[in-house]
């Protein structure tokens, strides 16, 4: 057989999983099914067959969170019963998965307040089952964006839950109905607990949520690299302005409170306050000696 987007690996009679050649090296399977998925040639590549039940649950979470659908079984279609989405990281936010093709393959999650209430951070590719299924985790009342890149889909999702639409005045022209803005570059709390720090760099409107001094959605901003060990921003793929995103960090950086880092590109990590502040000082360091390169998606660092 020829065609690439069909091609197996082994035999028919080997049935097991692969990835297909449209993946684009989002590493949004890798994060979900570390030690099974991994990178070799410039995208990723099942490294071995999942042994037991928790290792299949965890490459279905990958497929069903893979923007290009390219995490595939040879022996035919993915079962929907096993779609975990969406999936709880812990009693308070949820990984949306079913990440879009048409935001980049962004990560996007729904955070749970104290009334029972849901704000969703970015949004997943659009879907009807999913609506339902987020409603029936309880009420959106407010949809985030963090940057214009993420916004592909938030005004239908808004539209659906009646919810408030936010977005920075910088990115404003990719929701120009939205119904709330954020202006400047002062921190402002925009729900009990909740509060949104204008963070520009990677995009001009860029923003970070940070929710009870505990979660916080950093967008593209920054992220945790597996392979730095640390806190990193993608230099190689900053839109607006790396020193406007340094200077952000300078004056932002030293306020920000929080254990769980919920990017919306890279790895997701939970660490102490303490050290997540350590190494929140050592990228704001780094950052001021960051000079403007050219786009390539290639050289981040995941």
């Amino acid at each position: 057989m020829n065609d690439a987007h069909t091609a197996r690996p082994g035999s028919a009679d080997d049935p097991g999983w692969y990835v297909d050649d449209r993946c684009t090296d989002c590493d949004v399977a890798r994060q979900l099914a570390p030690g099974l998925i991994g990178e070799g040639g410039g995208r990723s590549v099942v490294i071995r067959q999942p042994a037991g039940a928790e290792e299949e649950r965890r490459l279905y979470a990958a497929a069903f969170a893979c923007h290009t659908r390219s995490i595939r079984l040879t022996s035919g279609r993915l079962d929907p019963a096993r779609d975990p989405y969406p999936l709880p990281l812990d009693e308070t936010v949820y990984f949306c998965g079913h990440n879009s093709p048409d935001t980049a393959a962004a990560n996007s999650y729904l955070l749970r307040r104290p009334s029972g209430s849901l704000m969703m951070i970015d949004t997943p590719r659009w879907s009807e089952e999913l609506v339902t299924r987020f409603e029936g985790l309880g009420t959106v009342t407010d949809v985030l964006l963090t940057h214009r890149d993420h916004a592909a889909h938030a005004r239908r999702y808004a539209g659906r839950f009646g919810a408030r639409l936010w977005i920075h005045e910088g990115d404003l022209a990719a929701v120009p109905d939205a119904d709330r803005v954020l202006r400047g570059t002062e921190s402002v709390e925009i729900a009990d607990g909740v509060v949104a720090h204008p963070l520009p760099g990677h995009t001009e409107g860029s923003v970070l949520y940070v929710a009870d001094e505990r979660y916080c959605f950093s967008g593209d901003s920054f992220f945790w690299s597996r392979s730095k060990n640390g806190i990193e921003v993608a230099e190689s793929v900053t839109w607006y302005s790396i020193r406007d995103l340094a200077a952000s960090l300078a004056r932002t950086a030293g306020r920000l409170r929080f254990e769980w880092l919920l990017p919306g590109h890279g790895d997701r990590m939970v660490l102490p306050a303490a050290a997540m502040a350590e190494k929140m000082r050592d990228l704001t360091a780094r950052a001021q000696h960051m000079q403007p390169r050219p786009i390539d998606f290639t050289a981040v660092p995941w």
